[in-house]
């Protein structure tokens, strides 16, 4: 990879089927960061059915018990995503660029930005947040040359991503719908592949 144009910052992947690690098997990754020295990125469409955002923000004594009855609508309804096999005790918001916290929140693309601090909890908590966001315990790391590797073994595709896709599909169609961005459709995927 030889420019910047070939990273994949901002971008989806999206996982084929002969991908069927239990991890990423039928996975959509939102790319967060890709350069030579490997890459970083969050699954989108994993929730946990253990762990309620109310819950988390209990565990994290950033509100009492008796308090997550008036947390914002947004916040009550909140999902915790299984965000990838990496430091999965640690939280990491991908939220839109309407919300800014110095020397803490990465700019990703003009419109989506990372923040892993508890400082972004506490404000969704507060309603002071993101219009939007995503949140995800873990993340989808790759060494250099990993991602890349994986990629022309016919492991991921590629498209560019939608907002809509991360923060307004339902969690189990955006794998769908990520997929019909390539105008491919899910039930016409082979998990086998060959080359010409």
């Amino acid at each position: 990879m030889d420019g910047k144009a070939t990273y994949l910052d901002g971008k989806f992947l999206i996982a084929m089927p002969a991908l069927d690690d239990g991890d990423f098997a039928r996975s959509v990754i939102y790319m967060c960061a890709h350069s030579a020295e490997g890459a970083m990125g969050l699954v989108i469409n994993k929730p946990l059915d253990h762990l309620s955002f109310p819950d988390l923000l209990v565990q994290l004594d950033i509100i009492p018990d008796e308090k997550r009855i008036r947390l914002p609508t947004a916040a009550r309804s909140m999902r915790v995503h299984q965000g990838g096999p990496v430091d999965t005790g640690r939280g990491f918001v991908l939220h839109t660029s309407d919300f800014h916290l110095d020397a803490s929140t990465l700019p990703i693309s003009e419109d989506l930005s990372l923040t892993a601090t508890v400082e972004i909890l506490k404000a969704i908590a507060e309603g002071r947040g993101p219009e939007h966001s995503l949140l995800t315990l873990g993340y989808a790391g790759w060494a250099p040359g990993q991602l890349e590797g994986e990629i022309l073994a016919n492991g991921w595709l590629t498209t560019d991503s939608d907002p809509d896709i991360i923060f307004s599909a339902v969690d189990g169609d955006r794998y769908r719908r990520a997929l019909a961005t390539l105008g491919v459709d899910l039930a016409a995927l082979s998990p086998v592949s060959g080359r010409a």
